[in-house]
């Protein structure tokens, strides 16, 4: 997850292939730049890439994919997303978000913070571990996304606890060589 379409090329240079752009405390002007240019790095890398919040800018982009949080979710025109072809992925903290979640009948279901954050404050204590075998069984075949404080070596763990996509973003962006770094998380998630 990151907040640049910079930040993206570097990514899928080394190898990413999923990747989620949040801009955050920008115009939707701004935002629209960001994803067009992601977008297209994107595609022509092979990638696929996940507007994050944006849901306009997701359907006026041709973005494959749009992720909203909980807080999105009650302006989004989730009807107009659907319309549009573009898949969705929601953010879950708690019971009564994975139940709104559910009913959106989402393409993913996030859940964080698995661990603690340095990303932003968070309302919600660590989910640990055991809470993604548990929202994995409740969720069944829709794919369970794992975000929050997660290192290569957490993500593992994360994995093997029935997650199946983590998702990092300081463990990259704040390491004094990102583009290795990203390359041992390419490593340790990416499946024979």
């Amino acid at each position: 997850m990151v907040d640049s379409a910079a930040w993206v090329e570097r990514l899928v240079g080394v190898g990413a292939r999923l990747i989620q752009l949040r801009v955050k405390d920008r115009d939707e002007a701004a935002v629209t730049r960001e994803a067009r240019e992601a977008l297209k790095i994107s595609a022509a890398a092979g990638a696929t890439l996940v507007v994050n919040d944006y849901w306009r800018v997701a359907i006026g982009e041709g973005a494959q994919w749009v992720h909203l949080g909980q807080g999105d979710v009650d302006g989004a025109d989730v009807a107009a997303v659907r319309k549009a072809g573009v898949k969705l992925g929601v953010s879950t903290h708690d019971e009564i978000e994975l139940e709104r979640a559910l009913a959106l009948k989402p393409d993913y279901v996030a859940l964080g913070p698995i661990y603690p954050t340095i990303l932003k404050a968070m309302a919600f204590a660590p989910q640990g571990l055991d809470r993604i075998g548990e929202w994995k069984r409740r969720v069944g075949a829709i794919p369970l996304v794992a975000i929050g404080g997660l290192t290569v070596e957490r993500a593992r763990l994360c994995l093997a606890a029935g997650a199946d996509i983590v998702s990092v973003v300081t463990d990259i962006t704040l390491n004094v060589d990102p583009e290795a770094r990203a390359r041992e998380w390419v490593a340790a998630t990416r499946r024979p």
